[in-house]
């Protein structure tokens, strides 16, 4: 099975996020966005073509963890690789400039 690689980038917003859920929200939303996020890349480590293609940037797939939260990656036979964690009501323009 394909490992799976964060970017600097990626792991830094994932952290974020993290202590964002956790101190304006609470712990169980932080567990409960966890729980999404690592489901999500168990199902695109066994299916990596199974997320759209991006419409933004060539080669990239996104994955949808919340209306307001999407994985985009790339994947080759021995990895999945996370390159960022969007924010999708942010400018869809500005993916390009973190792919």
């Amino acid at each position: 099975m394909r490992r799976v690689i964060l970017s600097k980038r990626a792991s830094r917003k994932l952290e974020n996020l993290f202590t964002y859920l956790e101190t304006k929200w609470s712990i169980k939303v932080k567990n409960e966005f966890a729980f999404k996020f690592d489901k999500g890349i168990r199902n695109i480590r066994k299916f990596p073509m199974s997320c759209k293609q991006s419409d933004k940037v060539k080669g990239l797939r996104m994955l949808v963890l919340t209306k307001q939260t999407s994985v985009f990656y790339r994947f080759d036979d021995k990895a999945i690789y996370v390159v960022t964690i969007f924010d999708t009501r942010m400018d869809p323009e500005q993916l390009r400039n973190q792919a």
